[in-house]
């Protein structure tokens, strides 16, 4: 009997994978012809038909796979982030970088956390909790934009840069704060500690984990196992984070830095044969839009209607108090104390529109909802909200907004011919 029951229950995950899948390629064939982000539609679907509505899709009798999504696929999105960085570039605003991924969430999680006290009446811990989750920037949704919109290249690296690491400072973030409101107990100073530790382990872990598993697979001596690059890819995830977490660190700052290695291997003289790169690089994007359609599909399937419907207009106004209050705040904050960098004014205010919520506060809100942390229906209701609207406010007028402020690269290179 209980053999029959887990054969059942193996068949109903087989085929709830199938149907994401399927939702996945239809939605983003269709988003490409209307020209939206793909995400939006995933997350509708995702509502539609989870338990609120046609209840095909239920993974509350799989909370393994669930989470495995939700942790493994936002840590493998973060690895192809990294990997999307140049360090060269990046060196040139490291200040602003920095200054971006990490006092920019703190600040961005204390003005959204403290508007949300008040809007929602919540325990400040929670409330916290609440602004650290939505704190980050998205790598899955700003590169997809990017590379349809030619911006400045230094805009475009500080940006992308800023939401690869802002996303692992969140997450560390989160997971600290998650502790302080299921325990109950607080400490500044272990909390900060613990922050430097996990950031610290999984720097390290990922500098190691990425440069050794891509000497493996290049074409040195040693590299024996190139022609298995794109098995060695989905390692590098695994290894790195797995052993960041198990010393205490950061699983998904790990899994970040291994791809930034992997991303610059040619700075660390590491050569990968051109048929092996391009077997990772297919596989790769399969790989990456596959977890990016599962975990927005989940997500959409764990939003409690009810919960929407009760707090949309309170959670419509958090998501516009992040756009328009926290965000420009982040941005005169985090590019003051970089006089090298040389932003103009317009740069700036490009660099406080773009600012999607996307694939990690996802992951992030469906962790909290399947721990049914307590103030789990307000967080995902602003986390849906918040996706919502600036996917569709500001990443589908990205293109507008940089021609405006004339911050594309191709006007640059117009109005250098003029001149």
């Amino acid at each position: 009997m209980e053999n029959t029951i887990e054969a059942i229950a193996t068949n109903k995950l087989i085929l709830i994978f199938a149907i994401i899948g399927v939702i996945g390629i239809v939605l983003g064939r269709l988003s490409e012809i209307l020209k939206i982000p793909d995400v939006i539609l995933y997350l509708i679907a995702g509502i539609l038909v989870g338990p609120a509505v046609l209840n095909i899709i239920d993974m509350n009798s799989f909370s393994v796979a669930n989470n495995y999504i939700l942790t493994f696929g936002s840590a493998y999105i973060l690895f192809e982030g990294g990997k999307e960085i140049n360090l060269r570039v990046l060196n040139k605003v490291k200040i602003s970088v920095g200054m971006l991924a990490t006092v920019g969430v703190i600040v961005s999680t204390i003005v959204v956390g403290v508007i949300s006290k008040n809007v929602f009446n919540l325990p400040i811990m929670t409330a916290l909790l609440l602004g650290s989750v939505i704190a980050s920037t998205d790598p899955a949704a700003l590169i997809p934009v990017f590379r349809q919109v030619n911006i400045k290249d230094k805009i475009k690296q500080t940006v992308v840069s800023e939401s690869a690491f802002n996303d692992a400072v969140a997450a560390i973030l989160v997971s600290t704060l998650l502790g302080v409101v299921t325990s109950g107990e607080f400490s500044a100073m272990e909390s900060i500690k613990e922050l430097l530790i996990a950031a610290g382990v999984g720097i390290g872990v990922g500098v190691i984990v990425g440069y050794l598993l891509t000497v493996f697979m290049s074409d040195k001596k040693i590299g024996v196992f190139h022609s298995y690059a794109p098995i060695i890819s989905i390692l590098k995830v695994g290894i790195a984070y797995e052993i960041s977490v198990h010393l205490g660190g950061s699983g998904y700052m790990a899994v970040f830095i291994a791809g930034l290695i992997s991303g610059n291997r040619k700075l660390f003289g590491i050569w990968i044969p051109e048929y092996d790169f391009q077997s990772i690089h297919h596989f790769a994007e399969s790989v990456s839009t596959m977890f990016r359609m599962s975990i927005f599909v989940l997500l959409g399937t764990q939003v409690d209607l009810q919960a929407l419907a009760k707090y949309w207009a309170p959670a419509l106004l958090i998501a516009l108090v992040l756009m328009f209050i926290a965000r420009p705040l982040v941005i005169l904050i985090c590019t003051l104390f970089d006089k090298n960098a040389n932003w103009s004014f317009k740069d700036k205010l490009f660099m406080m529109w773009v600012r999607e919520t996307g694939v990690i506060p996802a992951a992030l809100s469906g962790i909290i909802v399947s721990m049914k942390v307590p103030g789990y229906e307000i967080i995902s209701s602003v986390v849906f909200m918040t996706i919502l609207i600036t996917l569709i406010v500001q990443a589908s007028t990205t293109k507008i907004v940089a021609k405006k402020l004339g911050v594309l690269e191709e006007e640059k290179e117009v109005l250098n011919a003029v001149a």
